[in-house]
Order: structure tokens, then C-alpha cells, then sequence
């Protein structure tokens, strides 16, 4: 995957798709927009983006824990700097997972658009050469499980009190 990365076009893309997740970056904000767009949705939102970041620390939990280092290949450096020296779980793969679930629970546009960009987020960090495909199939499942656990608490906010 690192070696699609040599595309510039390719790597360009890989690079920003991991500075705009970088933190849930991305996704918090699409969280906090929606909540400011969607009124009648506001509570539903914002309890979306706490599960997004929820996911994020665990895990950077998860990652302090396990303490796996980032790969390293001699043929091709990594195409971004990262936070931390860890790799296992992917943070950017749980954060754009939690977000597909948490957000495509909101809204159909939700289910239809958010997938896509949530793939494209964890498959660039293989392309960036940052992590192993189990660092990031381990923080889509964690980003999964977590939003998945608490999607019952937040549609529970989909009624809006008077």
C-alpha cells in the first residue's frame, strides 16, 4: 500500500485525508456542524461526536498499552509525521469508523457519504506508511464496537424536549 503512496496525486490525497483526521479532527467538527445545523438534532449530534471521541481515547488507551512500533521500511519513509511512536490501534480508523456509525445512525446522508470518506481515512494511513493493515482493521473495530455500544444512548436524544 506504501507504494501507492509514490503516485503524487495518490500521496497528496493519503496526506491530507491524515491531517484532517489527525485527533478526529474531521469528524469532531463534522459533529459539532451538524449539531449547530440540525436543531432538532442538536443533543443527537453532539452525543455522536462524544462517542467519536470516546473512540479516539481508547484508543490512545489501547495504544499505551500494547506499545506496537510504527513500521519502518528502509525502501520508502513515511509520507507524514505522526503524534506518537505507537501504531496498534489505528486512532484515524477509529475515529472515521465511530463517525460512519454514529453519524450514518443521523442522517440517510450520514449513511450514504461518511462510509466512503471513513475508508479512504483508513486506507491512507497504510498509504502514508504509518501503520500495519491490523493496526487499522483493530481501530475500525474498536471505532465500530464503541459507537455501536453507545448509538442506543445517543438516538435516545432524537426527541426534542419543548
Amino acid at each position: 500500500m506504501r507504494d501507492c503512496g509514490t503516485d503524487p496525486r495518490v500521496g497528496a490525497a493519503a496526506r491530507a485525508l491524515s491531517l484532517c483526521g489527525e485527533h478526529g479532527a474531521l469528524w469532531i467538527a463534522g459533529g459539532l456542524a451538524g449539531a449547530v445545523a440540525d436543531r432538532d438534532r442538536r443533543t443527537a449530534w453532539l452525543r455522536a461526536t462524544v462517542l467519536i471521541g470516546t473512540a479516539h481515547l481508547a484508543s490512545m488507551v489501547v495504544k499505551r498499552v500494547v506499545r506496537r512500533p510504527r513500521p519502518s521500511l528502509a525502501a520508502r519513509l513515511p509520507l507524514v509525521r505522526t503524534a506518537g511512536r505507537h501504531s496498534f490501534p489505528s486512532s484515524h480508523a477509529s475515529s472515521a469508523v465511530a463517525a460512519a456509525v454514529a453519524f450514518g445512525a443521523l442522517r440517510p446522508a450520514g449513511h450514504r457519504l461518511v462510509p466512503p470518506l471513513a475508508t479512504a481515512m483508513c486506507v491512507s494511513r497504510l498509504v502514508v506508511g504509518v501503520h500495519y493493515p491490523t493496526d487499522v482493521a483493530a481501530g475500525a473495530l474498536l471505532g465500530g464496537v464503541t459507537a455501536g455500544l453507545g448509538a442506543q444512548w445517543m438516538r435516545g436524544a432524537h426527541v426534542r424536549t419543548l
